[in-house]
C-alpha cells in the first residue's frame, strides 16, 4: 500500500469530497434523512486532476449511491405490486357485487314478467 505524505494528508483533510467517504457515516446520514450539502459532493474548485485517493472515494460514493438507488427502486417496485394486489381485490369485490345486483334485477324481471303473464291469462 502506498504511503501518504504529509502534504497529501493535509490536502485530503481539506478536500470536501472525502468528508463523506466512510460507508458507515453515509449510511447513518441516509438513515437519519440528513441532506448531504452540495459542497460535500462537488468536485474540488481548483482545476487539478483528482488524486488516486479522491478517485477511489468518488468511485466508492458512486457505487454506494447506486446501491441505495437500486434498494429504493426495489422497495418502490414491491410497493407497486402490493398496490396492484390490493386494487385487484377491490376490483374483484366490485365485480362480484355488480354481478349479484344484476342477478337480483334479472330475478325481479322474471317475477314481473311471470306476474304479467299470469294476469293476462286470467283475464282471458
Amino acid at each position: 500500500m502506498k504511503k501518504i505524505t504529509a502534504a497529501a494528508a493535509s490536502r485530503l483533510k481539506r478536500s470536501p469530497i472525502l468528508k463523506m467517504t466512510s460507508v458507515a457515516s453515509v449510511a447513518l446520514l441516509h438513515d437519519l434523512k440528513v441532506p448531504v450539502p452540495p459542497a460535500a459532493t462537488a468536485a474540488p474548485s481548483d482545476n487539478r486532476e483528482p488524486s488516486a485517493e479522491e478517485s477511489a472515494a468518488i468511485k466508492i460514493q458512486a457505487i454506494f449511491r447506486g446501491h441505495l438507488a437500486r434498494r429504493a427502486f426495489r422497495a418502490l417496485k414491491s410497493l407497486v405490486k402490493l398496490q396492484a394486489v390490493a386494487r385487484g381485490v377491490c376490483v374483484r369485490r366490485q365485480a362480484r357485487m355488480a354481478l349479484n345486483c344484476m342477478h337480483a334485477l334479472v330475478r325481479l324481471q322474471v317475477r314481473v314478467r311471470a306476474r304479467h303473464l299470469l294476469s293476462t291469462r286470467s283475464d282471458d
